[in-house]
């Protein structure tokens, strides 16, 4: 076997399988977040808040979560956080309303905070320079069947098993996936001798006090942001309002956004790394995504409801948003190999305070405009939601090109 092939094998594909839960976690909401809305009478800002829950305790955790994966590695921080989503998965299965919800947001925010950014460390860790991006595309296509599985197939169970019933197979699954991580993955013992918790913190805030981290950093952390705040809800409730797609047309159009999400993640990962094995900028990759994602936002927002053109745009959508850990991969090797974890939780936290704002900010201005009688919102309160992404990538794509 191939050494790189056992490497991926036996440490990438086990952390790979966490994140896909990871993925589940938050797809799983713009499927069961509607059923919600109706049974248990949320508002939008309410719907957009359960949501957000998650963001916001996986926002905390990043900066702590850099630092333990950097000192312990990925092996014993994800045996245990795969632990604690499964308790995340078991409270929302239990509860009868927001404040348990919330709660079990929560949970799951703590236990799925690592995901991304422990496959970055272990494969930098594995790995040469120019083949982290894509083993770590190939790792978040892995991922992106979590999105997969609770799209169409989640739409197709929620007749036999409810939605209580998945989120008790995601509990189960988390704790499986606990043990393969603990039995399988190694970490590489690190080369310099380990320094006090002070002096580590001493890193995290050079990071943070960087002028090349808040140059680049933000951009690519809007990719993601995109990406978890329309997959993670929004999408489901706009091909709703806006193309008057049912539920099971729903489910499909999310089904392919995720299939694209994976091919994406593979593509975008392979051309990020041969196009820097060939001598140009990292973050030539990851800026072509910015501009292709900004062209299907502004499709989006100009409402089409044919078929071809929903589905067309949210692709698109869904692949050049994909493109967020290549930019993570081309920012954290702008820092010593050493540091990869805590650049990508900074990075992560920019992502996850901006999802948690920018999904609570959908549900604000959808709530400007009057509820249709149907129970769903007015579609100019989506366009205006997508415009006001739109602005904010393009006041942040400026900072990176200026001089």
């Amino acid at each position: 076997m191939n050494p790189a092939t056992g490497l991926f094998l036996t440490v990438t594909l086990p952390l790979a399988a966490l994140n896909a839960i990871n993925q589940a976690s938050r797809t799983v909401m713009a499927i069961i977040g509607p059923v919600l809305a109706v049974e248990f009478s949320l508002s939008a800002s309410e719907l957009g808040l359960l949501a957000a829950c998650m963001f916001a305790s996986y926002a905390v955790a990043q900066l702590p979560v850099g630092i333990a994966l950097d000192m312990l590695g990925p092996r014993r921080v994800q045996a245990a956080f795969s632990l604690v989503a499964a308790a995340g998965f078991t409270v929302f299965a239990l509860s009868d309303g927001l404040p348990g919800f919330a709660l079990a947001r929560v949970i799951l925010g703590v236990g799925v905070s690592a995901g991304l950014i422990a496959i970055l460390k272990a494969n930098t860790q594995w790995f040469a320079p120019a083949q982290v991006a894509g083993m770590t595309g190939i790792a978040m296509a892995v991922g992106a069947m979590g999105s997969v599985l609770t799209t169409a197939p989640v739409e197709a169970a929620l007749p036999m098993l409810g939605w209580r019933g998945v989120f008790w197979l995601l509990a189960g699954l988390s704790v499986v996936v606990a043990v393969w991580i603990f039995v399988s993955v190694r970490d590489k013992p690190a080369r310099a001798a380990r320094r006090a918790l002070k002096a580590e913190l001493a890193v995290m805030g050079a990071i943070l006090g960087s002028r090349r981290f808040w140059r680049y950093g933000p951009a690519v952390a809007m990719l993601s942001i995109l990406n978890f705040t329309y997959l993670g809800l929004w999408a489901g409730p706009w091909l709703r309002d806006v193309a008057g797609y049912d539920g099971p047309a729903r489910a499909n159009t999310l089904l392919l956004y995720t299939l694209a999400m994976l091919a994406g993640s593979i593509t975008i990962g392979q051309v990020a790394s041969r196009v820097q094995a060939r001598g140009y900028p990292a973050m030539l990759v990851p800026a072509l995504c910015i501009a292709g994602l900004v062209a299907a936002e502004i499709g989006l927002a100009l409402q089409p409801t044919g078929a071809t053109a929903v589905t067309v745009l949210w692709v698109a959508f869904a692949f050049f948003a994909s493109g967020g850990p290549s930019g993570y991969v081309a920012v954290g090797q702008m820092f010593p190999p050493e540091q990869m974890g805590r650049v990508s939780t900074a990075i992560n936290t920019l992502t996850l305070s901006g999802a948690f704002l920018l999904q609570s900010a959908i549900g604000a201005i959808l709530d400007l405009w009057p509820r249709a009688a149907a129970g769903g919102w007015d579609a100019r309160g989506y366009s205006a939601a997508l415009a006001l992404s739109v602005v904010m990538q393009v006041l942040i794509a400026l900072r990176v090109t200026r001089k």
